[in-house]
């Protein structure tokens, strides 16, 4: 088994958390700040951690289908890397164009994205569809906080 795969679609996806921090950082401490948010949302150093986490479980997910080699892997990983792209806009629209409804409507087509992720790496891989459920369970609870800051402010 080579690790070039998974390191290549590591990077890539942690590539994709670059790019919404870009658009992330500097708000955290002032706009981001200023917003009136639900009791549940969990303190800010935490987001970093669990993103990172979660974008290296999606990059060996990815990964895996490509090691597999299965018919349609193509289709598969082109599908991952779009759904990145999405990803990585919500933080465009929540952060940098400070659009909660907007971001809110992103986050939810993301979350499908993701139910489809799961159920086209499934055919892949079973290893893989697990290792993305704890990226959908976290984009669902974003879900509800964006929703949530969205009601509060």
């Amino acid at each position: 088994m080579t690790l070039f795969p998974y390191l290549f679609f590591i990077c890539i996806s942690l590539l994709a958390g670059v790019l919404g921090s870009v658009f992330t950082l500097d708000q955290i401490p002032t706009w981001y700040a200023s917003l009136v948010k639900p009791s549940w949302t969990p303190p800010d150093f935490l987001f970093g951690p669990v993103w990172n986490a979660l974008y290296v479980m999606m990059g060996i997910a990815a990964g895996r289908v490509w090691v597999r080699g299965t018919f349609g892997r193509f289709f598969v990983i082109w599908f991952f890397l779009a759904h990145l792209v999405v990803n990585a806009l919500w933080s465009v629209a929540f952060f940098g164009l400070h659009e909660l409804l907007l971001s809110l409507w992103i986050i939810g087509l993301l979350w499908v994205l993701i139910v489809l992720l799961i159920i086209l790496f499934a055919r892949h891989s079973k290893l893989a569809a697990w290792l993305m459920v704890p990226y959908l369970l976290w984009v669902s609870y974003a879900t509800t906080l964006n929703a949530g800051i969205l009601f509060l402010n």
